[in-house]
């Protein structure tokens, strides 16, 4: 039986925004790149394990989030590092030279609704296989109507078979963009095209 990479190795994250693996081991830190994964804002998603202050080589293990208003460092209260007091000043120094801001979240800002569930649910589909065939139709659709709602898009999609997992795949891989935040995900739902 073939195991998927997810689960040989399920502290690693990997999406369209990940240029390489990121260590999540912390369940909130998964959801907060899940989130992040899905947002338009975000352009892509970084691990940065290490930086210098002056000669000293300082651990950080930190995940870069690079949005359209800045570079910033997730910083998970719940799942925060224990380090000492000179380790964590060293650390606060590091990420300040390489120019990540703090993102702070806490557990309720990640537990949000509606966009935790809607974040798992779309989530859900990354790895579910679309052909080209029924891309170009997503991607054509919403090119030339613009932004539509989800069961209009849908309904404009000529498919033999349902094309709601192939729209929520197709945003996993950050091709189209989804409205998370305003309404639990449903027909109303906004979908647009990746600018």
């Amino acid at each position: 039986m073939l195991q998927s990479r997810e689960s040989i190795r399920p502290h690693l994250f990997v999406s369209a925004k990940t240029s390489t693996a990121i260590p999540a081991r912390h369940p909130l830190v998964r959801d907060a790149l899940v989130q992040a994964s899905l947002d338009p804002q975000v352009r892509s998603l970084e691990f940065v394990p290490s930086a210098a202050v002056g000669a000293t080589q300082v651990a950080l293990n930190a995940i870069a989030v690079v949005r359209d208003d800045g570079r910033f460092h997730l910083d998970v209260v719940e799942a925060r590092p224990v380090r000492d007091v000179e380790s964590e000043g060293l650390a606060l120094i590091a990420l300040d030279r390489i120019g990540l801001a703090p993102l702070t979240l806490t557990a309720a800002d990640i537990r949000r609704e509606p966009r935790f569930a809607n974040s798992k649910a779309v989530w859900a589909y990354r790895l579910h296989p679309v052909g080209i065939e029924m891309r170009m139709r997503v991607l054509t659709v919403l090119q030339e109507e613009g932004p539509l709602r989800l069961a209009c898009l849908l309904k404009r999609i000529r498919a033999t078979r349902d094309p709601a997992p192939a729209v929520m795949a197709l945003a996993c891989s950050d091709l189209i963009e989804i409205d998370l935040i305003s309404q639990p995900l449903g027909p109303t739902t906004i979908v647009g095209s990746r600018s």
